[in-house]
């Protein structure tokens, strides 16, 4: 699983825009989670308008982190019963 957040980043708009890939990978960038992390940073450095990025690397930290609360919870049920 730490391969695939690894991974992640690169299909962002942190080396190139989103506007420069192919149109099947356009769609991708935008919605994956790193990128709205690193257009926050990005516009916190540069001074440019933040719109709602900030909110949707929030709104992605909390589903994150709920994901794996849910999933090592049920790890943990799984491995205890036995």
């Amino acid at each position: 699983m730490p391969l695939v957040l690894t991974v992640l980043p690169l299909f962002g708009s942190g080396f190139v825009p989103t506007d420069s890939m192919p149109v099947w990978l356009q769609w991708f960038a935008q919605y994956q989670p790193f990128t709205p992390f690193i257009e926050t940073t990005r516009g916190l450095l540069l001074g440019t308008p933040l719109g709602w990025n900030p909110v949707f690397a929030i709104g992605w930290c909390v589903v994150i982190v709920a994901v794996s609360y849910v999933w090592s919870r049920a790890l943990y049920e799984r491995k205890s019963v036995h």
